[in-house]
């Protein structure tokens, strides 16, 4: 496994800037090992719903965790507000950071991530391969 840090700045978009920088990588498949910053709006799928709810304010982000690919990530936050009240769910485009959004990935050289419509769930879903396999 290959260990990056990044840091992202006010205003970038959480998601699309993993997104952007995961294409930008010779390796096919990440994870995030670590995420920890804030938020400023949080754009949250919560679990069993179509579309993200949007929050704003001063949001901590607690954790964040999930898969990267070339075509796409599956990223889940847990984020608290300025109470102390924490939400979670996957993270959604339109998630921009406040101050600060410090990142810790994991590259996998010896695989290969994609996602691909399952039938069974109606979702794009992950499909595990050993790098070269066909």
């Amino acid at each position: 496994m290959k260990v990056i840090p990044l840091r992202l700045g006010p205003g970038e978009d959480l998601r699309l800037a993993l997104e952007d920088w995961m294409g930008q990588q010779g390796e096919q498949a990440g994870c995030l090992l670590s995420g920890i910053g804030s938020l400023s709006v949080a754009r949250i799928r919560l679990a069993g719903q179509q579309q993200p709810t949007r929050l704003s304010g001063d949001l901590e982000i607690l954790s964040l965790a999930g898969t990267l690919a070339r075509d796409g990530a599956h990223l889940h936050i847990a984020i608290a507000d300025s109470r102390g009240q924490v939400v979670g769910g996957h993270l959604a485009h339109g998630s921009l950071v406040r101050t600060t959004a410090e990142l810790v990935v994991g590259l996998l050289p010896e695989w290969r991530f994609r996602r691909e419509l399952d039938a069974a769930t109606g979702w794009r879903e992950l499909v595990i391969e050993p790098q070269g396999g066909d």
